[in-house]
């Protein structure tokens, strides 16, 4: 963190400075800079390549840097507003308006302004990444022999292994398509098994990013309630039997936003009422490396109990490393493979080979282990933390249910306060957090919030964020 920090002074710094050069002069050598801001080479590079990025220096090997030379002034943009009336006319026999809704995607994404509290993000703060370990999975894939050529449309063999015996049961490497994360494996297989205007079974309340997906393709979400427990199987059955749906997505493991885990009674029952209505079940089994400390076994994916070919299954090492190194598997039986590996060749052709083995590199490595065992701890810690502070600060706040796994809590909010008015009284206090709305397909029974305790720097955060969020009320 450190040595990010510097890099970004040293960029600043240098902006402010260019002025004093005229176009294409020449700027102190990168040794000079070192020693006058008494930083490393490796901090000088990266702030100059991050002023080339920005078209304000210009690098010349052998030479040094420049100030680069102003562009010509931009042509004044045109008039777009006719694509309004097009845009509106291609949509207009859809059965299901196919008008994308990223907001509650980019609520997990957004990064917040500075200073203020991260309780909105859906990854990994940088402290509990395992860059170290990426970053020398990385080296050495890339020296790999035919590291940097073409790989298998399916991904590589020993990497399809891999997934294929974390998933267990019957699955083996040839059901297993390398796809580029988990929300590109789930776009995939919502493509595959409905056509536009089909309905499709949500968990309510479910992970927005996956509403936006269905929505995008022409689909129409129908919610099916959860509890304590996961999705209530009477009520799938139900909407099975009056929507004609051939589809149900869920999370039977630390379930988004909820935090529930499928008791162990109800999932032979969804995969029996799933099979009977002749429809597929696509398991987002994304967070099944973030388990804490505290949470014993885990029940193993519904995947593995599944040798009838219901099951299409999503698994990702995202939310257990970085945003960006996104690798994931899609694991299915039967002929509904090669619809998913067609449909994934013609979008994306392939994950890049070098991420492939970077993946491979890392998950064999001795440092995959421990940070899975870190991370685990750390989890529990900032889960406990943020419980006890809520407690104490805003105990009409209603927790429902502590999860043993996963990144966040999800909270009830007392009768009669608006979620949107309190998100932005809480973002002038200082906290981000993500209000619950986005996370039903349909009108919510109440009003709710979720909190994320990962993307924090640590467990001062959280209290500090629990104590602004009851300022905020």
């Amino acid at each position: 963190m450190q040595e990010r920090s510097s890099v970004g002074e040293l960029a600043n710094h240098l902006r402010r400075e260019l002025n004093r050069y005229s176009p294409g002069g020449k700027l102190p050598s990168s040794r000079a800079l070192v020693e006058r801001f008494r930083v490393s080479p490796v901090t000088v590079t990266r702030a100059l390549a991050q002023l080339t990025a920005e078209g304000l220096v210009v690098t010349r090997p052998g030479a040094g840097a420049f100030r680069a030379v102003p562009r010509a002034a931009t042509a004044a943009t045109g008039d777009t507003s006719w694509q309004e009336v097009a845009l509106s006319a291609d949509g207009a026999a859809d059965v299901v308006p196919r008008t994308v809704d990223a907001s509650g995607v980019l609520a997990t994404l957004a990064a917040p302004p500075p200073g203020v509290i991260e309780f909105n993000g859906g990854y990994l703060h940088p402290s509990l990444q395992p860059e170290r370990a990426m970053a020398a999975a990385l080296s050495r894939a890339g020296r790999r022999p035919g590291a940097w050529g073409r790989p298998p449309m399916e991904g590589l063999p020993e990497l399809r292994e891999w997934f294929a015996r974390g998933i267990g049961g019957a699955v083996t490497a040839a059901d297993v398509l390398v796809c580029a994360g988990g929300q590109t494996a789930l776009t995939t297989a919502l493509r595959a098994l409905a056509p536009p205007g089909a309905p499709v079974l949500v968990e309510s309340p479910t992970y927005p990013g996956m509403l936006a997906i269905a929505r995008a393709a022409g689909l129409r979400p129908v919610p099916v309630p959860v509890d304590a427990d996961g999705v209530r199987p009477a009520l799938l059955a139900d909407a099975f039997h009056a929507t004609g749906a051939r589809v149900f997505v869920c999370q039977p493991l630390f379930q988004n936003p909820t935090g529930a885990v499928l008791a162990p009674a109800r999932r032979p029952e969804v995969l029996r009422i799933a099979r009977d209505a002749g429809a597929f079940v696509i398991e987002d089994d994304f967070v099944r490396r973030l388990v804490h400390e505290d949470a014993g076994p885990l029940p193993p994916p519904l995947a593995a109990d599944d040798p009838d070919g219901v099951v299409v299954h999503v698994g990702s090492l995202t939310k257990a490393t970085s945003p960006s190194f996104r690798v994931s598997a899609l694991a299915a039986h039967g002929p509904v493979l090669q619809r998913l590996r067609a449909i994934q060749v013609v979008d994306t052709f392939f994950v890049p080979r070098p991420l492939q083995e970077a993946a491979l590199e890392l998950v064999g490595s001795p440092a995959w282990p421990r940070h899975l065992r870190a991370i685990s701890a750390e989890l529990k810690t900032r889960r406990d933390t943020m419980t006890a502070a809520l407690r104490l600060e805003l105990p009409d706040f209603s927790l429902p249910h502590i999860p043993s796994g996963g990144y966040h809590l999800w909270l009830r909010l007392p009768t009669g306060t608006d979620e949107q008015s309190l998100t932005t009284a809480a973002l002038r206090a200082g906290v981000a957090l993500t209000p619950g709305r986005p996370y039903f397909s349909a009108e919510p029974p109440a009003a709710h919030i979720r909190l994320s305790f990962a993307a924090v720097a640590g467990t001062g955060e959280i209290v500090e964020g629990v104590r602004r969020l009851r300022a905020a009320l």
